[in-house]
């Protein structure tokens, strides 16, 4: 049986959340310049992803999609705890997976409530670091690594990655429960 689509906005039906009670939205100004914007995107997606994940029983979060595919919301939330560590390791050497094996963060993604705290803890703690290593580079031009990657082309792939995965995380939760908006 196919969920019914619902949302909680009661202002516009294709929205998750009215504006006014949207965490991603604020009445103040926009960010000035290249470095604080890329941040805001990146703490928007951040937190669409968690607003994707909300009211769901381990049950729920760890569903996978379709067979043979093992993606599920958990599984989402382990992967980009993962990413944000392998983005590190771009500054300098790569770091050991975070959960061992190739497609470890969505295998081991099952519905128990240590899995889902540790996964959420994870993350946190994931993008904190990354974060941090990232702040010792305010010049977007700069060159790190063995490849020499741009700070702003590895700000600009987290960005991308956050929002690859919220999209998908929009059709998952739409499976669980029915729940759509932007």
């Amino acid at each position: 049986m196919q969920p019914a689509r619902w949302t909680q906005a009661t202002v516009y039906a294709d929205m998750w959340t009215d504006p006014d009670d949207d965490p991603r939205n604020n009445d103040g100004p926009v960010p000035d310049g290249e470095l604080a914007t890329l941040h805001d995107f990146l703490t928007n997606y951040r937190l669409t992803l968690r607003m994707k994940c909300e009211g769901l029983d381990a049950e729920q979060l760890a569903r996978r999609s379709v067979p043979p595919s093992t993606m599920s919301l958990l599984g989402l939330v382990r992967h980009l705890a993962e990413v944000e560590r392998d983005w590190r390791g771009w500054l300098g050497d790569p770091l050991p997976k975070l959960y061992g094996v190739r497609d470890g963060d969505f295998d081991g993604a099952v519905g128990e409530p240590a899995v889902i705290d540790a996964a959420y803890a994870d993350l946190e703690r994931e993008q904190a670091a990354t974060d941090a290593a990232l702040a010792a580079y305010p010049d977007l031009g700069e060159r790190v690594g063995k490849d020499r990657f741009a700070i702003r082309e590895l700000l600009v792939h987290r960005i991308e990655e956050y929002a690859r995965h919220c999209g998908q995380a929009d059709l998952l939760r739409e499976c669980i429960d029915g729940r759509v908006g932007q």
